[in-house]
């Protein structure tokens, strides 16, 4: 019975992690999706109504996904947090190794179920995010770098310092939305390699790849070395949800 009990506890958070990428992302992607269908059919928004639509959908699921299952998970959804919370030493290594690949294969399995709903005539990219017009790699790069540093400030300063206010997801779903109406357009936005990932791979559009692992990852370290050495000298980070069932 208590062996049962431990190997659950172990269970449980990686299966949320998997579950939780994948709605998070078969929400968003599907937003963008669906807006393709919607431009196929002839009935599109403009683009600042498209951007309002994704932007929502990504950071009011989120929200809601950070809320229902940060207590179990921690709620990352994103290598880049996993990687974040790691760095500032309150993750075991195993523990964010499994993290990342659970999210890989949720991320994975959520474009395939689009895949399953949007023919790639309906819409060829699934979300996938890419350098807008005049964007370059080291802009690109840039772009995602602040972007990720805005929401893993988010995460910290409300999920996982102990002094933080305790109000769920909201500030990280409201991070997230906030700098898809910003970067959307630049780099799609992504802060996020696993939701660059999924697409992707689905989809084979591996162009400039490196710009949606390279940013997000620099924006987590700094983020996260920021915490560990800089802000949190009066608290522990080594709370729920960093590490819920250490």
């Amino acid at each position: 019975m208590l062996s049962g009990w431990t190997d659950r506890r172990a269970v449980a958070p990686i299966a949320a992690e998997l579950v939780g990428t994948f709605l998070f992302f078969f929400v968003g992607m599907g937003a963008v999706a669906s807006l393709d269908r919607a431009a196929a059919s002839g009935g599109a928004l403009d683009g600042a109504a498209g951007l309002i639509v994704v932007a929502l959908a990504h950071g009011i699921v989120l929200a809601v996904l950070v809320s229902a299952l940060g207590v179990i998970s921690g709620a990352h959804f994103n290598p880049a947090v996993t990687f974040g919370v790691w760095l500032a030493g309150k993750l075991v290594w195993r523990r964010a190794a499994a993290y990342v690949v659970a999210q890989l294969i949720g991320a994975l399995l959520a474009a395939i179920a689009l895949r399953v709903v949007f023919s790639a005539a309906v819409s060829p990219s699934l979300g996938t995010p890419a350098l807008g017009s005049g964007v370059d790699v080291l802009g690109g790069i840039l772009v995602e770098t602040v972007l990720t540093v805005i929401l893993l400030t988010a995460v910290f300063g409300t999920a996982i310092d102990p002094r933080a206010p305790k109000i769920g997801g909201l500030a990280i779903g409201f991070a997230v939305a906030a700098d898809i109406l910003m970067g959307g357009p630049l780099t799609g936005a992504a802060m996020n390699p696993a939701r660059w990932f999924g697409p992707a791979a689905a989809t084979g559009m591996w162009d400039n790849w490196y710009v949606w692992i390279i940013g997000p990852l620099l924006g987590a370290a700094i983020v996260a070395l920021a915490h560990r050495y800089l802000f949190a000298e009066e608290g522990s980070l080594a709370r729920t949800p960093a590490e819920p069932m250490a």
